[in-house]
């Protein structure tokens, strides 16, 4: 295969297209708007509907882990007053998630191309490749 597994998580990681590495996930000059395309190999990010339900589920779990369960423990244990904790938990659910909403898409389509790396254009002409010799 040309691109590795390990290429994958690192151009998860770096919010990176899977598949030609190009820094493209998102348009220029937005936070929030994702390209339906990598403009420089023509990979579609927009798989299906609701294919980015995953990347909700992702933030959500950072988010109660990061953020709500520290909080909740620090109420408990009685270093902060219930509307200490009840602000840094509202705020902290309506921050995070927002500060991680690129990089869980990102991890969203990290994940899926790690568990299907034959998916990515680059592999599928590799496998062909092969496929050809075999036959």
């Amino acid at each position: 295969m040309k691109v590795t597994r390990g290429q994958i998580i690192t151009r998860g990681l770096s919010n990176c297209c899977p598949n030609c590495g190009g820094h493209s996930l998102f348009k220029a000059g937005t936070l929030f708007e994702l390209n339906s395309g990598c403009p420089d190999c023509g990979l579609k990010f927009e798989k299906d509907d609701g294919f980015y339900l995953g990347a909700m589920s992702l933030n959500y779990g950072v988010t109660v882990v990061a953020c709500l369960i520290p909080v909740a423990l620090l109420w408990y244990a009685g270093v902060l007053s219930g509307r200490w904790a009840a602000g840094l938990a509202i705020g902290g659910s309506i921050i995070v998630p927002a500060l991680l909403y690129r990089s869980s898409r990102s991890w969203q389509l990290m994940l899926y191309y790690y568990f299907f790396p034959q998916h990515l254009p680059l592999n599928r002409r590799a496998l062909s490749a092969n496929e050809d010799e075999n036959v």
